[in-house]
């Protein structure tokens, strides 16, 4: 999503422009075709599949798409929403039958479409949520980093733009669901690399047991539950249904289980997967925690849930080296790809790197994702990474310097020093207006 020359008017952490000012820039920007995506129908339905491995087609298109940025963009004093985020909203990658991300969501509905259990697929989910969705539901602290504005893109107060699919897990909860997938995109301020973007897509997966499976265990809690004979059968059926997915993406692999801590799950669990000899972190899962239940007007009923990032196994499969490429429009990566088809990504061109380190004397409120999107905002996806080189703390004067190397790098032309040098200028001044910082 390559605007940068336009980039450089929009906002940082601390500096808010005018949202007509802001939808003028996208208007001007997307007209540029150079690195953007063409308008693509968003849909508000919820598509059900139930022995398909097909897409959904059932989805309805509506006059008002989620590809709008005027609903992400305002005045409110706490809408952190950039414009170029606002811009990646409503592309549906994952709902495109011949697109990486939406092969591998095919290939997983396909799987669970062959198990014994009617799985619903949520595919259309508004991505505004509300903090109660995103956090308060799924037992997220009000302390947790994750709801930093460092960390999210809230559009006020009270909503955002979800920061993972299991911000629809409990309002499909109360809905009556007892098997369901939820795919989508969601968006989290990063740092930036080849493998992190802040607009990515997850996919969710529910299962709850029947009230007579899980008789054993009424009225169970705490310990006592998550030490029972039914959490266990649970977590083994839970074990089996991943594992059996994995066998279905990879072919028959090398699995390892850890321990790990979700606030919405517990007993939880990573699982590690062993590919071309190395151990892969594929997912985390874990029984739904008995309060997130309760909360959903669910408290009669036990089960699992799992998530994943679609991008981090289309990476693996198609052996994609870079993020930023599942979001281009150039034809030379669109064409390569089929529906329902798992082929090797053939690299079509690699412009040189342009390398500029920048120094400061860090505030004391200095965090770095801010940074990161101060950068990003002003040069867009030309930006290919930040990498912290140097770091020293003066005895005398009590302050921390920080250097950071930056990869500036376009994948469809060569940049010049010159006007990467006037990026770099102006990541500057802004660092030193914006983030108080003491430029070096």
């Amino acid at each position: 999503f390559f605007f940068f020359p336009l980039l450089t008017l929009i906002t940082t952490p601390t500096m808010k422009i005018s949202t007509s000012t802001a939808l003028s820039i996208l208007a001007l920007a997307t007209s540029c075709q150079s690195w953007s995506t063409p308008h693509t129908t968003a849909f508000r339905s919820r598509s059900v599949s139930r022995r398909s491995s097909a897409l959904p087609s059932a989805a309805v298109e509506e006059s008002a798409t989620y590809a709008d940025p005027s609903r992400y963009l305002s005045d409110h004093p706490n809408n952190n929403v950039p414009p170029h985020i606002a811009a990646l909203v409503g592309k549906g990658l994952h709902t495109r039958p011949d697109h990486p991300i939406g092969i591998i969501r095919s290939k997983i509905q396909e799987y669970f479409a062959s198990l014994p259990h009617d799985y619903i697929v949520y595919d259309a989910e508004d991505p505004i949520v509300s903090t109660t969705q995103c956090f308060d539901d799924l037992r997220i602290p009000p302390e947790h980093p994750g709801r930093s504005p460092s960390d999210t893109y809230y559009i006020d107060d009270s909503t955002l733009l979800r920061t993972h699919t299991s911000a629809h897990q409990s309002e499909h909860l109360r809905s009556g669901a007892d098997c369901f997938l939820c795919a989508g995109d969601v968006y989290r301020r990063d740092e930036i690399d080849s493998s992190h973007y802040p607009a990515f897509h997850q996919l969710e997966g529910v299962r709850l047991f029947p009230k007579e499976d899980m008789a054993g265990a009424d009225g169970l809690e705490g310990e006592a539950w998550t030490s029972s004979a039914e959490c266990a059968s649970i977590s083994e059926d839970l074990k089996t249904t991943l594992e059996g997915l994995m066998d279905h993406l990879f072919g028959e692999t090398e699995k390892k289980w850890s321990e790990d801590y979700f606030p919405f799950t517990t007993p939880s669990l990573e699982l590690e997967i062993k590919y071309e000899g190395e151990w892969l972190e594929v997912l985390g899962c874990g029984v739904v925690h008995e309060e997130v239940l309760q909360m959903a007007d669910r408290p009669d009923r036990r089960g699992w849930a799992f998530g994943l990032g679609l991008e981090r196994l289309a990476m693996i499969l198609f052996e994609i080296p870079d993020i930023r490429l599942f979001w281009t429009d150039d034809e030379r990566f669109h064409k390569q790809f089929e529906e329902g088809k798992i082929t090797k990504f053939e690299p079509y061109s690699k412009f040189p790197p342009v390398y500029k380190d920048i120094a400061f004397w860090i505030p004391e409120d200095f965090v770095e994702n801010d940074f990161f999107e101060m950068a990003r905002g002003i040069a867009g996806d030309i930006v290919e990474r930040m990498e912290l080189i140097d770091e020293f703390t003066n005895p005398k004067k009590g302050k921390t310097s920080k250097c950071y190397r930056i990869t500036y790098r376009s994948m469809d032309r060569s940049l010049t020093n010159e006007e990467i040098d006037a990026l770099q200028d102006e990541l500057r001044d802004r660092v030193a207006g914006d983030l108080g910082a003491e430029v070096r």
